[in-house]
Order: structure tokens, then C-alpha cells, then sequence
């Protein structure tokens, strides 16, 4: 094996898709490219990391809700372009022609879109790490969409897309806790 900086470590074990995040500020509405995000047990209980580098992390606080929007591989131009510019200098909805759908639940808006979407609150927030923590309220998946591969940020600007599922159901149900 060869030597790897630790500085790239992350790089091996980055978690979760690539999601958009969207928030809505009072005024309007905003979206935000997250590459790390994790489930934090076997609810809908969820984890991301963004700060006040983000123009959304401002609603994201004063607010305390969202949506987790989830993009499939045809969208990676549109999630790492949306990741490349700030809401604070324009409506990325129309520069990247996503489709607002009212959400039931938060004012954020659902990306039409996405293959996903669920409405959250913000439960936590820990500066220390850039972490906040989620509670989804309400969740969508739109299963007539035809591409459902997810997106993996390598962290370096890399990306990996979802490839073939494999089904081991069966072996792990006498394993699982009940209820999952």
C-alpha cells in the first residue's frame, strides 16, 4: 500500500449522497449543495455539516427547518453548480430551473425534480463541528422517475454514481432489530 496524506483520509470514507438542501429565509427561498450528511439511527433522524460560510445556514438557524432534497446522477451539474454560487448573490430556482413545489409541513420548498424530498427541523446544531442535526416530518419519493442512481462526493472533486443494488434481505432479517 501506498501512503496517503491524512489530510485525504476523508476521502475513504465520505458518507452519504449528495443532497440539495433547501431553506426559506422569511423572504425567499434558497438551495445549498451538502456532500455530507448521515442517518443517524433507524429513524429519520438525519445529520449534516454546513456553518455561517453557507448564506443558508443563517435560515437554517433562525428558522430551524428545511428540506433534504435528493438528486440523482443527471442532475451532478446542477448539484455542483448550485454548490459553486451564493444565494446571497441569486435565486439559483431560476438560474438552474428547479421546480418549487409547496411543501405540507416547512416553508422550504420541495425540489420537483429530485427523486426525494423530506421536510425537516433543525433539532441541534453543533458549532463546534459544523453539524446539524435533523427530524424529518414529512417525507416523498417520486417512484415513476426513471434515473434513481445517487451521487457520492469523493471529497476532491470527484464523484461516484450508485451501481447495482444487491438484495441480502433475507440473510440480514433474523438480524436486524425489530421494527427495521
Amino acid at each position: 500500500m501506498e501512503e496517503l496524506p491524512l489530510s485525504k483520509a476523508f476521502t475513504l470514507i465520505e458518507p452519504g449522497p449528495v443532497v440539495l438542501v433547501t431553506t426559506h429565509d422569511g423572504r425567499r427561498d434558497n438551495v445549498m449543495t451538502i456532500t455530507w450528511t448521515m442517518v443517524l439511527d433507524f429513524s429519520a433522524s438525519f445529520a449534516m455539516t454546513t456553518g455561517p460560510w453557507n448564506y443558508s445556514y443563517a435560515a437554517l438557524e433562525k428558522n430551524k427547518e428545511c428540506v433534504i432534497a435528493i438528486p440523482t446522477a443527471d442532475m451532478l451539474d446542477t448539484a455542483v453548480g448550485i454548490g459553486t454560487c451564493s444565494g446571497r448573490d441569486e435565486d439559483k430556482f431560476e438560474k438552474f430551473g428547479l421546480t418549487r413545489v409547496k411543501a405540507r409541513r416547512v416553508r422550504a420548498p420541495l425540489i420537483a425534480q429530485c427523486l426525494a424530498n423530506i421536510e425537516c427541523r433543525v433539532v441541534d446544531i453543533v458549532e463546534r463541528h459544523g453539524i446539524v442535526v435533523l427530524q424529518g416530518v414529512a417525507a416523498y419519493f417520486d417512484s415513476a422517475r426513471k434515473e434513481k442512481r445517487l451521487l457520492h462526493a469523493i471529497g476532491d472533486g470527484t464523484f461516484t454514481i450508485d451501481g447495482r443494488t444487491l438484495d441480502r434481505k433475507e440473510m440480514m432479517r433474523s438480524k436486524l432489530p425489530d421494527g427495521v
